[in-house]
């Protein structure tokens, strides 16, 4: 099964290439930025295929990505049956990123800022008051039930008066992904410490530990595996809520790209943007996967 998944995949993308270099009915830019892109997917394919467990996986993936490009191509180029505005060929799509690359990192590297002041500020609130309102019986008595009300509604209903009432658009949209962040990281850190061992609890208490003692030291140590295995649902939601925002007045930023081009009418450069954004939470996630297998390994004793 695996050998005919291999083969059935570079036979779709021969296919693919094959297409490429066929005269369609609409007229399109040099390929070869479209190309490099098919190169750089098959090389990151074969690169996880060499890992025994995730060869059938990869396998599928890599194919399902080949008939999607084999469809886009054939519809937007070959038959030309494709709205030509809407669906641009993919083509002049990754063409965007040979000729607009210092737009595309420029908005990259914003987004990418906001991004991480955002994420650190609510992680380091979330996780700092959660153990210590989850320790503290009595305060948790009081956050819980507040917290607990507030915590479903969308951070993105906050952005418009958020984005009025801040100083600068910058510290409007790094408030709205702390907000977004942080109350489900608060909630999570008050329920682990609720299930953390008794024993550990009481052995503690009878050697006397000060409340900042134990929410560092012995707190904190058994809840982290945990809270960065969570980290990936918080990444994802922190990229939504930061590209809904730079698309409410933003003037740099990833979700400023798209939509600015989305007035315009360029959806061949609102299609890069979306890839962008999609290889960019990607990217992010393979840095967290790295970080919870190191994390997770190293606090196995604990849990």
């Amino acid at each position: 099964m695996r050998r005919l998944l291999f083969l059935l995949d570079h036979i779709a993308l021969c296919a693919l290439v094959a297409i490429v270099f066929h005269q369609g009915a609409r007229d399109v830019v040099a390929p070869w930025a479209f190309l490099a892109f098919l190169a750089l997917a098959e090389l990151f394919f074969l690169f996880q295929y060499r890992k025994e467990q995730n060869r059938t996986a990869a396998s599928w993936i890599i194919l399902l990505i080949w008939l999607l490009m084999l469809v886009w191509e054939c519809c937007a180029t070959q038959w030309d049956v494709a709205h030509p505005v809407l669906i641009p060929s993919p083509e002049n799509v990754f063409n965007v990123f040979f000729t607009e690359w210092k737009q595309l990192l420029r908005g990259l590297y914003s987004s990418t800022q906001l991004l991480v002041i955002g994420f650190a500020l609510a992680l380091s609130l979330g996780v700092g008051l959660g153990l210590l309102t989850g320790w503290v019986d009595g305060l948790r008595r009081v956050a819980y039930p507040i917290a607990y009300v507030i915590s479903p509604i969308p951070p993105v209903v906050y952005a418009p008066y958020l984005i009025a009432l801040m100083p600068t658009f910058r510290s409007a949209s790094a408030l709205v992904i702390t907000l977004g962040i942080f109350f489900p990281t608060y909630l999570n850190m008050i329920v682990r410490v609720q299930s953390v061992d008794r024993r550990i609890i009481d052995s503690a208490r009878m050697l006397g530990v000060t409340t900042p003692q134990m929410v560092g030291k012995i707190l904190l140590p058994y809840v982290l595996p945990g809270l960065v295995s969570s980290l990936k649902v918080s990444l994802s939601m922190s990229v939504m809520m930061l590209t809904f925002a730079e698309m409410m007045g933003a003037t740099s930023g990833v979700g400023y790209f798209i939509i600015n081009y989305t007035h315009y009418g360029n959806y061949t450069n609102v299609v890069a943007g979306i890839i962008l954004v999609a290889v960019w939470v990607t990217v992010l996630n393979k840095l967290v996967n790295l970080l919870e297998r190191k994390v997770v390994k190293g606090g196995e004793g604990l849990g």
